[in-house]
């Protein structure tokens, strides 16, 4: 049932800048003498869909003007049994500046009567038509709330377009009014399951807690926006823009959801936009005092498509850790093929979020923990997400082409010392090991984590040693990556240094120094002799679809044959590329190989491999011989994953 025709509302005197407003945005601005009746401006609501009980955002677009709009009011009317208004948000922020003239009066307010059931809308451009806003510019965003009772169907946003008190648009030049389309809600029943503990949605585990270099965004699926249980606050905040700060060129609202505070930074589109012809290369978004609470930053997908053409990174800052993300690799285009081709990059909103993990999450870790033999975990495990919104429905980005850095800060009096390594949580309960270094600070110490997804990451203490290398060559490397979960004993505190290892074993080891944890694309491998259920079947098929293997000409693997020192450093220097490590060209590679006695026996399909890895200092040789045709041990394909990891920063 809608709500009947109401009258303008009475204003009281302290909402003196709003009556300014309204007066303002009733007049009519000369036409120019002979000049044609302009056609109608056109408005649109966006349709929407959501839950009962949840909420969600709905976009106001100005899809057309003749001229550009000098000023506008309106007043949307609503349901008050199904819906309430959550709050307004001004989007066209290179013409709407919300700050008060110099006789005081704001150019953009708006009222919210939830009892009532309506919300008025108005802004003006004080400068007279030079600030006029123009064709396919979203004008605002309403945060619409369906009660917890509402039942499953159809409301509409309305508006009086007969009332001029309650519809009016007014051109630069002319008075050509505006026509308004959409403004569904469609309510569906709630969902009563669920983690409910103030998480924001995070992607499917078995997406996320692996590798996925190829770079994708997960389908589409319905916003679901936590309704705070405070009031929001809003003030401004300064960015900084190549490391020059940028006055008031954002807004953060806060507010509490299931007692988990959320910090949410708007980004000015267009004023940062504006920086990128001066050679922006680092936004950064330094958001500090909210303790463990949720950080989220917002920019549109117009700002983020000009960024990734400056190869331009967004870098997130909070007090429980940093997201340094390129642009390019939030993946723009594929995120528009999945909204569809034709929508406005600036009307979808991009969210970099850094969140303290779900209860449910922190639960799960500890047990997996709990599991493994002498493992601690140091402090709260965190979600690290990116996700596009654009018309109530959503994608996350689970994956990128190269690998991104976020940080953990490690709560004061926690020695960084104490960290051998990140973690993430696999959907099988186990935790396996990603790319970790901890840097010293001057108060807290950090984890630095590098991966090719997002997903929830945590930090342990898993000390390991072994009887058989305390006075082996291979120590120090071999407890390291053992301390990482990436090697592993054959027996009670034995690790078997020089023992044989095989081409299987090899891939294993590797693929977990990388933290490429499940394959990159649904492509199977088909090998003869890589058996369905076997141990290594997994890692054969991540290796495939990465590139670092490829078998014999016959189709097979030889999972179980010992692996030759060519073959492993063939392998690695694959590995390579992904990490971003030089290879040898082929003029330096005759040179590379020539110092060493035994040269002549590299094959012509091992030298350029053979030739990088000594180029990167990744292997050294013995009595200066290379001896490629020669078993790898377990010692040795240790240190040289190590040194591949430290080599490309890593570790």
């Amino acid at each position: 049932m809608f709500q009947p025709k109401k009258k303008r509302p009475r204003i009281r005197k302290t909402m003196s800048g709003l009556i300014a407003l309204t007066l303002l945005s009733s007049i009519v601005f000369p036409s120019i003498a002979g000049a044609e009746p302009a056609e109608p401006s056109q408005v649109q609501f966006a349709n929407v869909s959501v839950q009962a009980g949840q909420t969600v955002h709905v976009p106001v677009a100005l899809k057309k003007s003749y001229f550009g709009v000098k000023a506008y009011n309106m007043q949307i009317d609503y349901d008050t049994s199904a819906l309430e208004i959550v709050r307004i948000t001004p989007k066209s922020v290179n013409v709407i500046s919300t700050s008060p003239n110099e006789d005081g009066v704001a150019d953009f307010q708006y009222q919210i009567n939830n009892g009532e059931g309506w919300v008025r809308i108005i802004w003006v451009d004080f400068t007279g038509g030079d600030h006029s806003i123009v064709d396919e510019t979203q004008l605002f965003d309403m945060e619409i709330k369906a009660k917890s009772n509402a039942a499953p169907g159809t409301k509409q946003l309305s508006v009086d377009q007969t009332d001029s008190e309650h519809w009016h648009f007014t051109n630069v030049e002319h008075n050509s009014g505006a026509q308004l389309s959409g403004g569904t809600i469609t309510i569906t029943a709630a969902n009563s399951g669920g983690d409910n503990s103030g998480s924001t949605p995070t992607p499917n585990p078995g997406n996320s807690s692996g590798g996925g270099g190829g770079g994708s965004v997960s389908p589409t699926s319905p916003v679901v926006t936590p309704v705070p249980s405070t009031p929001a606050v809003t003030k401004g905040v300064d960015i900084y823009v190549n490391g020059q700060k940028q006055e008031q060129s954002a807004t953060a609202t806060t507010s509490t959801v299931n007692n988990q505070v959320t910090t949410t930074v708007h980004v000015d589109n267009e004023k940062v936009i504006n920086q990128i012809g001066s050679g922006l290369k680092t936004l950064l978004l330094p958001i500090t005092g909210t303790g463990k609470g949720a950080v989220v930053g917002e920019l549109n997908g117009k700002l983020v498509k000009t960024m990734e053409g400056s190869n331009a990174e967004v870098v997130i800052q909070t007090d429980s850790g940093t997201y340094t993300l390129p642009a390019n690799q939030i993946q723009v285009d594929q995120i528009l093929n999945q909204f569809g081709s034709t929508v406005p990059l600036e009307d979808i909103t991009i969210q970099i979020a850094i969140v303290p993990s779900a209860t449910s999450k922190q639960t799960a870790i500890q047990a997996a923990a709990d599991k493994l033999e002498n493992t601690t975990v140091i402090a709260a495990p965190i979600d690290f997400e990116v996700k596009a919104i654009w018309n109530g429905q959503q994608v996350n980005v689970d994956r990128f082409n190269s690998y991104v850095e976020r940080s953990i800060t490690l709560p004061e009096g926690v020695d960084g010392s104490k960290i051998t390594t990140g973690v993430v949580l696999q959907p099988d309960g186990s935790l396996l090991h990603v790319p970790t270094k901890v840097i010293k600070g001057n108060v807290q110490d950090s984890a630095i984590i590098n991966s090719l997804t997002n997903s929830t990451y945590a930090l342990i203490y898993h000390p390991a040693t072994f009887s058989d290398v305390s006075s082996h060559w291979s120590r120090d490397d071999v407890q390291d990556l053992a301390s990482r979960l990436i090697v592993q004993g054959t027996g009670e505190n034995v690790f078997a240094p020089d023992r044989s290892i095989t081409r299987a074993e090899f891939t294993a080891v590797l693929l977990r120094g990388l933290g490429l944890h499940s394959p990159r694309s649904t492509e199977a491998a088909s090998f003869t002799d890589v058996k369905t259920g076997s141990w290594y079947e997994d890692e054969v098929q991540t290796a495939v679809s990465y590139g670092l293997i490829s078998g014999y000409a016959d189709d097979s693997f030889r999972p179980n044959s010992e692996i030759s020192r060519a073959e492993a450093l063939t392998i690695v220097s694959r590995a390579m590329k992904l990490v971003g490590l030089a290879q040898a060209d082929a003029s330096e590679t005759t040179s590379l190989l020539s110092t060493y006695s035994d040269s002549a026996k590299v094959q012509a399909w091992a030298a350029e491999p053979v030739a990088s890895a000594i180029k990167q200092e990744l292997v050294q040789g013995g009595d200066g011989k290379l001896m490629s045709d020669a078993d790898i041990s377990r010692a040795q394909s240790a240190a040289i994953v190590k040194r591949l990891l430290a080599k490309a920063g890593l570790i």
